[in-house]
């Protein structure tokens, strides 16, 4: 029998770290959250707000079953470790493990590990703790902020607009999308032109008059400086110089989401799906292992020991000359530095030779992450950059060259950052000054407007500003997207016209609370309750004294907005029919509702019901997966996954279905010939 107890968050993770302890340790998964704050009280909040916000927490819906797991499993061990994620929300998950199993202080301990590999873990349950109190509050106040406002904004917005939620960082990176949608609306193009000189080996460019700057507004301009030109250029000025090109720190979360967006088009929350899995453990041949470490961070810092192994592995494969330094990004005020940067856990692990082991996206990504930890670590790029200044008749043209003369990083970073050479003719050979082009030509030009956010962009945004955590971006883009709030044009974010109305509404009322200056300012406010240096309640005091009465001022402010008439009479009352939102997206109804309950059936029929006078339609889950019941629910629960064709089993009697294009019985094993 076991003596220790170890709770994890992953089910994943519990099998591997399990490996690593050996039998005095149990190894078992709480799956996430086991707890969240109630509905109770004012508002639905969960907390008593005249009771310095004390929240009210419950056991969430489905988790009954594996706390009362977890309780019979501490009866049976001597000591609990609680082994939750290495960050505030994995803090927060620990207390509640530590309030709902009713732990004791002296027979439990808080471990933490970066990275999942058996070096860390054995090394983590040498310095045990106790749950961080200050981490803890930091995660409740979000949590409590972020239900307060979801909460009251939500309510008001689909009160008054055809909107259905609001929140925190979301209404912000939401306002960003819209603010920019109006630079786009306000632009105006503006003409100019350029003029080149075209050479047998290279081209130059005009940039100066009298070596002062020069811009050509219309073509008339352009042609009156081309008829001042002739063929003939003076060699002013030739200069050479080498210079470093650096390689980029590792990957932190926005970066990282950045880059795999940009350079294997991968969405925010299809990366920290994939680097979750990474991070967890993957079957190897001879080992359970965690191939990354942990993958929501801010910090760009590396741990002393990859540091000496990947320099030992440099300079073993590459060389001496390809040995760097360590690299780091200068630290801002709301870098957390909670842990170390997403790295390889063992530079020894190439992925060539995990690749087997590996789906492609998995792959793909482990590649992006292992070279840009190695990079990193290795020499600067040498490149020769040439610059040759032409005279033409006072006006003055430019053509620059680069040619890499030591690739440093780039020996392993040249898939993801390449440097083309760009060579110029060796003008230190003319035995004149002069050279002559072969043809001057113009090209005119339009200014283009500021260019739309993509999902990369958008979170680089965010970082820069200082809205949101490396948890909530894929989150955040998530929520943009399945709430309607934005459209994806060319893979770009262009605001609906329900995601503009929501901005709209909220700037009018909320512009105090709701924008970059104030959210990061509450971002702080977090960062400081997480060191110990401001009260938690105190926070919510204080923006809760702002927050209420600015929603009470936009519920008796903001005007309902009616529904939009489809142009056709109830039949049932005679009321014109309406469109209506619902859990399953749009419909017509009566506008005479709750008086007249008519809705209009829209939705396409598939066959009778079988068990009612209704029929089977074709409806979509709370998560957009199409399925088929009945149109009298709730009265008839009729439901199939598979598409019915509107025949009977003749073996049980039960509907036959569509399933992979062949007909089978709903609910034996019956398959038609």
């Amino acid at each position: 029998m076991p003596k220790n107890l170890v709770i994890v968050e992953s089910p994943s993770k519990s099998k591997t770290i399990e490996k690593y302890l050996g039998k005095d340790y149990k190894v078992v998964s709480s799956k996430g959250h086991i707890r969240d704050l109630s509905t109770k009280g004012k508002f639905g909040f969960g907390v008593d707000i005249d009771n310095n916000f004390k929240p009210d927490y419950v056991t969430i819906k489905g988790k009954k079953k594996i706390v009362d797991e977890l309780k019979k499993e501490v009866k049976k061990v001597d000591r609990v470790f609680l082994a939750t994620d290495p960050d505030r929300e994995g803090e927060a998950i620990s207390f509640h493990l530590f309030d709902a199993l009713k732990l004791k202080e002296d027979s439990y301990d808080r471990v933490v590990f970066n990275e999942i590999t058996k070096t860390a873990i054995l090394e983590a349950f040498k310095h045990q703790r106790k749950i961080d109190y200050n981490l803890v509050n930091s995660q409740e106040t979000r949590r409590i902020l972020d239900r307060i406002i979801g909460f009251r904004l939500s309510k008001l917005m689909q009160a008054k607009t055809d909107g259905s939620s609001a929140g925190r960082v979301q209404s912000v990176a939401l306002k960003l999308v819209v603010e920019k949608e109006r630079e786009i609306e306000a632009f105006k193009e503006e003409e100019y032109f350029t003029i080149t000189a075209l050479f047998r080996d290279f081209e130059a460019e005009l940039f100066n008059y009298n070596n002062k700057d020069i811009k050509i507004n219309n073509e008339i301009e352009a042609n009156n400086i081309l008829s001042k030109l002739g063929n003939a250029f003076n060699i002013e000025k030739v200069e050479s110089k080498n210079k470093s090109k650096k390689s980029k720190v590792p990957y932190i979360t926005s970066t990282l989401q950045q880059d795999a967006y940009n350079k294997l088009g991968m969405t925010a929350k299809k990366t920290m799906s994939l680097a979750q899995k990474l991070y967890e453990g993957i079957d190897l041949a001879d080992e359970t292992v965690g191939l990354i470490s942990y993958m929501r961070t801010d910090s760009t810092r590396l741990s002393n020991d990859f540091i000496k192994e990947t320099f030992a592995f440099i300079e073993a494969k590459y060389g001496k000359d390809y040995l760097g330094s360590v690299k780091q990004s200068k630290k801002t005020d709301n870098v957390q530095d909670a842990h170390e940067a997403i790295r390889p856990t063992s530079i020894k692990r190439t992925p060539e030779e995990v690749r087997p082991y590996l789906s492609n996206d998995e792959f793909k990504l482990y590649r992006m992450i292992y070279y840009r930890a190695l990079a990193s670590l290795m020499v600067d790029a040498k490149t020769s950059n040439t610059v040759v200044i032409l005279d033409n008749n006072n006006y003055q043209f430019k053509a620059t060259g680069q040619v890499l003369i030591f690739d440093g990083y780039l020996k392993v970073y040249h898939d993801y950052e390449d440097v083309t050479d760009k060579k110029l003719p060796p003008f230190d050979t003319y035995k004149s000054k002069v050279i002559v082009a072969n043809e001057i030509v113009k090209e005119q030009h339009f200014t283009k407007p500021p260019a739309r956010y993509t999902e990369a962009k958008l979170i680089e945004e965010m970082e820069k500003l200082g809205i949101g955590r490396p948890s909530t971006y894929a989150k955040t883009m998530d929520t943009l997207k399945t709430r309607g709030y934005v459209e994806l044009v060319d893979k770009k974010f262009k605001p609906t016209d329900i995601g503009t109305e929501i901005t709209d509404k909220l700037q009018e009322y909320f512009s105090h609370l709701i924008n970059v200056k104030y959210t990061a300012l509450m971002e702080d406010n977090l960062d400081k309750i997480a060191d110990g240096n401001q009260v938690w309640y105190e926070t919510l005091q204080e923006f809760y004294k702002e927050f209420e009465p600015a929603v009470k001022e936009a519920f008796d402010g903001i005007e309902k907005k009616e529904p939009e008439k489809v142009g056709e009479d109830c039949p049932m009352c005679g009321s014109p029919l309406v469109k209506r939102k619902g859990r399953y997206g749009e419909f017509i109804a009566c506008s005479n509702f709750p008086e007249c309950k008519y809705i209009k059936s829209e939705q396409k029929v598939i066959t009778a019901c079988p068990n009612c006078d209704g029929s089977i339609v074709e409806k979509k889950s709370k998560r957009g997966k199409i399925f088929y019941g009945c149109n009298n629910y709730p009265n008839c629960k009729t439901a199939y996954w598979d598409k019915p064709i509107g025949e009977k089993c003749p073996e049980c009697g039960s509907m036959l279905v569509e399933k992979n294009g062949k007909i089978k019985c709903s609910a034996c094993d019956y398959e038609k010939q």
